[in-house]
């Protein structure tokens, strides 16, 4: 865990240099020469996001959160986990939207919130569906939803900005005629920021799947239960998944590309059974696996790992 947040804290600092630099060429342009304006504007962008960011994805994902009376199985399993993540309990929400998948969210340890989906209720079984649970802790536990709330607004923050500097309507003779020069500067930033924050996703993903396996879920429980979100998924309509599409860094698979890679791990399903087996898993373990340029680049502008890449990771951890 602790490089994993070594990583996201250097992406912080790398993507809060950018984000500051950003504000810094706009305050000039305007004539602010104050730096603790510069400073005071970075920080509150990020504190706008920390502030309204679980809001928002109640609203978006249409979460209502549960008593232990209505759901008592569910919260059998969270709260277990939680006591062997030494964590405080979570909040407990169900989503009320079909597509089958699982995320957690909150502002700190302490507002920790987890939520599953509908449509995730009816797909797995126990131990996939506390192992997906055990995933979405580790994210708590690990405190990277707070980090990757955070850097996933700066990409929107710039864009905005771009958008404004180039399309604004600025006139050449006035104070602001480089507005066109920072427009360009925040939309190359925001290029960048943008496949760094995917990276950031990336990482906590992979982190997140072993401390899965570290609060005692079983690899082929966790693979089998990725499996299933990857088929309920691509059996999804599509305007159900653009709905979401804003928040799918924070799922436990990314939706969008769901088409695509159920075409790749159904070679894994080798009895057609609908799960993923140890047997199975360990046939994996000793495969070489490799991924084409294209699902590389496909990667390369995902929230989430490669599923078959992120399934032999799986393999090689003992339950």
């Amino acid at each position: 865990m602790f490089f994993l947040q070594l990583r996201l804290m250097l992406l912080v600092s790398m993507l809060f240099a950018i984000i500051y630099a950003i504000i810094m060429m706009i305050g000039v342009s305007l004539g602010i020469h104050n730096l603790m304006f510069y400073f005071v504007g970075a920080v509150g962008v990020m504190l706008v996001q920390y502030l309204i960011g679980p809001k928002m994805v109640e609203m978006t994902m249409r979460v209502k959160y549960v008593t232990r009376k209505e759901y008592p199985r569910l919260f059998e399993i969270v709260e277990s986990l939680a006591i062997r993540a030494e964590i405080p309990m979570p909040r407990f929400a169900i989503s009320q939207i079909e597509l089958p998948n699982a995320f957690a969210f909150g502002r700190s340890l302490k507002d920790g919130r987890v939520c599953v989906t509908q449509g995730l209720l009816d797909l797995l079984n126990d131990q996939e569906l506390k192992a997906v649970l055990g995933h979405e802790l580790s994210h708590l536990k690990s405190r990277d939803v707070v980090t990757i709330s955070l850097l996933s607004v700066i990409p929107m923050v710039l864009y905005f900005i771009y958008l404004r500097f180039s399309f604004g309507g600025y006139r050449r003779d006035e104070r602001n005629s480089n507005g066109m020069l920072i427009g360009l500067a925040a939309f190359i930033f925001y290029l960048i920021t943008n496949l760094l924050v995917l990276y950031g996703s990336r990482i906590r993903e992979y982190f997140a799947d072993r401390g899965s396996i570290a609060l005692g879920n079983s690899p082929s429980s966790l693979a089998s239960a990725l499996y299933k979100l990857v088929y309920g998924a691509a059996r999804t309509d599509k305007e159900s998944i653009k709905e979401v599409e804003g928040l799918k860094a924070f799922f436990a698979s990314d939706p969008s590309r769901a088409l695509s890679e159920i075409r790749e791990l159904k070679a894994l399903d080798r009895d057609r059974s609908g799960t993923i087996e140890p047997s199975e898993l360990e046939a994996l373990r000793k495969k070489e696996i490799k991924v084409g340029f294209g699902d590389k680049m496909m990667e390369l502008y995902s929230t989430h790992p490669n599923m078959l890449k992120r399934i032999k990771q799986l393999s090689q951890y003992q339950s």
